[in-house]
């Protein structure tokens, strides 16, 4: 199970905030990832902003990767925004990328 959460945590590193050059993981955008004994991912994220630009197409572009990886039957999505996003979420690597 760790081997899967691991595979998904690598897609969702492959996706961008558009307007940031640093991926939703490390940005802290991701809340919560758990998979259960079916194969079924729960993710909880957030945007930077309820107003943000990607609003519709960042969470599906999430579930789209997750999807892609063999042994995934399904993925639930939710998009949170209690807590609110901080910079304070982000990984170090992220605050050094942007010069935080």
């Amino acid at each position: 199970m760790n081997d899967l959460k691991n595979k998904v945590i690598s897609e969702i590193k492959k996706i961008y905030d558009p307007e940031i050059p640093v991926n939703i993981f490390d940005l802290g955008l991701i809340y919560k990832i758990e998979i259960d004994d079916k194969s079924k991912v729960l993710i909880e994220m957030t945007l930077t902003s309820p107003n943000c630009p990607v609003a519709e197409s960042l969470p599906n572009s999430v579930k789209d990767n997750i999807l892609k990886i063999n042994g995934i039957k399904d993925v639930n999505l939710k998009l949170v925004w209690d807590p609110p996003w901080t910079k304070d979420k982000m990984s170090e690597a992220a605050k050094l990328e942007l010069n935080l």
